[in-house]
């Protein structure tokens, strides 16, 4: 089949030219374009994050090879998560392609991290159908680029490493308030404060509210950090 003039844009953004362009059509079609005719990208994402996964342990496991599995395994979370999946679409604008039905055009799929890394995990698997798992190896290790060899050695995601300090102090565990949500209905902003039993507390915003509980989680432990040295 030919593919748009965008989509070989994105696939010369991407680095790879499908054999088969009708993978990489159902790696970009959300659910909410599913119809008798057209694939979604359902069962791709379920693929490709298990490559991706794959990629990351053994990329890891050879980056550091005396490293243990405690410090191996929040560097490999940290490398899959959904929002590190979306930050890499991102990059390769891979939301301008994303094939999205109304109601989430109208909600700002384009936007949505979990979208954006849904379609990026389906992308991978697409490649590797396409043309084998070096294939889909060499575009994982092309595209984190960087990342790799920067992630933290401690890459808990912040409000695991909260929970995990104040259980050290022998506080109780930290509870999150929504305080105020702003903007449009497709683009809103929430604002999370994170109480600690000791009184101290710390807000963060964002477009989600995990993202924001994420954010004011983060700001406590940067505050409590910087207050112990």
């Amino acid at each position: 089949m030919k593919i748009s003039r965008e989509l070989q844009a994105f696939s010369e953004r991407l680095g790879h030219q499908f054999k088969d362009p009708e993978l990489l059509v159902r790696a970009l079609t959300h659910p909410s374009m599913t119809s008798p005719h057209r694939d979604n990208n359902q069962r791709l994402e379920f693929l490709g994050d298990r490559v991706l996964g794959l990629v990351m342990a053994e990329a890891l496991f050879e980056a550091d090879k005396g490293a243990a599995e405690g410090v191996l395994a929040p560097r490999f979370n940290a490398l899959v998560r959904k929002e590190t999946c979306a930050a890499v679409a991102r990059e390769i604008d891979l939301g301008a392609v994303l094939k999205l039905g109304r109601s989430e055009m109208k909600s700002g799929g384009r936007r949505k991290d979990a979208l954006l890394g849904d379609a990026m995990e389906a992308t991978i698997a697409a490649v590797y159908r396409d043309a084998g798992f070096a294939a889909a190896r060499q575009l994982v290790l092309r595209l984190w680029g960087d990342r790799i060899d920067s992630v933290e050695d401690d890459a808990r995601d912040p409000k695991t490493a909260l929970q995990e300090w104040v259980q050290a102090r022998g506080d109780g565990p930290p509870k999150y308030e929504e305080t105020a949500r702003s903007g449009p209905d497709h683009q809103p902003v929430f604002t999370i404060v994170v109480h600690l039993s000791s009184g101290e507390s710390e807000s963060g915003s964002a477009g989600s509210k995990r993202q924001a509980e994420q954010a004011a989680a983060r700001a406590m432990l940067t505050r409590l950090q910087t207050s112990k040295n």
